[in-house]
């Protein structure tokens, strides 16, 4: 197994696979969205939250005594609801996405699967209705304007090691990067052009990324058009990224989608219209 990723300040650390957690330190319970919202935008790439259903933080005691907020996981509202149905083929309200899992550096390596574990607990407990949840990893790296690798892709080992069936990849798209090498999708940017929900939130993005802010009584169409001229933004494409789902009774694990083929860094996975390659439908 290679090493585990960890975040610090948006920038990607690692610790030795193997590496044990002493489980008397740390415990797991849901947290508040101010708590889940300052740890994930601090520490995440992205620097992005999601439209959370459920917030469950990893604290560790301190020397002090304290306890210290050291992992964030969101299972969240997915952009697309339909995505809950494609890949776990149950109805949205069934489904949840994990949007974000955040643990600081210094954390051993173990620590990713011990915290998914009891994560998943506390939303079986929460969120009952809940039978399976999606993830997805990003297995294409992130460059700042100047280089600097601020995000080197990974292909979803910490999942694979939870038993996560990986089942496709999702629709290939452009991304929109940022000087630090932050991201927006088209997909986010046409919120903007046509006024939707989430457009102000998008706009908050485009300005901490480089764009002018907008003028007032500019519609969305002109000032999107304005900001992506404005030099800040390169474009990416992006082949997609991997999704991995799990199931909580037998009968929604019946229900996935068949596993395609665990890949190497780099390496391709077909894209399906229910993540099934063709040889297994």
């Amino acid at each position: 197994m290679t090493d585990c990723q960890r975040w610090r300040s948006r920038r990607a650390n690692y610790r030795p696979a193997g590496e044990p957690i002493n489980p008397a330190l740390y415990g797991v319970e849901a947290i508040t969205e101010r708590d889940a919202k300052a740890f994930v935008t601090g520490h995440h790439y992205s620097g992005t939250y999601p439209a959370a259903r459920l917030r469950v933080g990893l604290h560790r005691v301190t020397k002090s005594g304290a306890a210290a907020l050291v992992g964030v996981a969101v299972f969240s509202v997915p952009m697309q609801q339909q995505v809950i149905t494609r890949w776990t083929m149950q109805a949205p309200e069934h489904g949840v996405e994990l949007g974000r899992f955040v643990l600081l550096d210094e954390e051993p390596a173990n620590a990713e699967t011990w915290f998914l574990a009891r994560a998943f607990k506390v939303l079986r407990a929460a969120l009952p209705e809940v039978r399976a949840v999606l993830s997805y990893s990003d297995p294409v790296p992130r460059q700042s304007s100047s280089g600097e690798t601020v995000m080197p892709g990974h292909v979803g080992t910490i999942y694979r090691a939870f038993n996560g069936r990986l089942v496709g990849r999702s629709s290939s798209r452009t991304l929109l990067l940022g000087p630090d090498g932050r991201a927006l999708s088209d997909r986010s940017v046409s919120k903007v052009r046509n006024g939707e929900r989430g457009a102000e939130y998008v706009e908050r993005q485009l300005v901490s990324m480089g764009a002018p802010p907008r003028d007032r009584g500019e519609s969305g169409e002109a000032y999107a058009r304005r900001a992506l001229a404005c030099g800040a933004f390169r474009r990416q494409k992006h082949p997609g990224n991997l999704a991995f789902v799990w199931a909580f009774d037998k009968a929604a694990s019946a229900a996935l989608p068949g596993r395609v083929p665990y890949p190497a860094q780099g390496d391709d996975v077909p894209v399906t219209r229910r993540g099934v390659p063709p040889a297994q439908r």
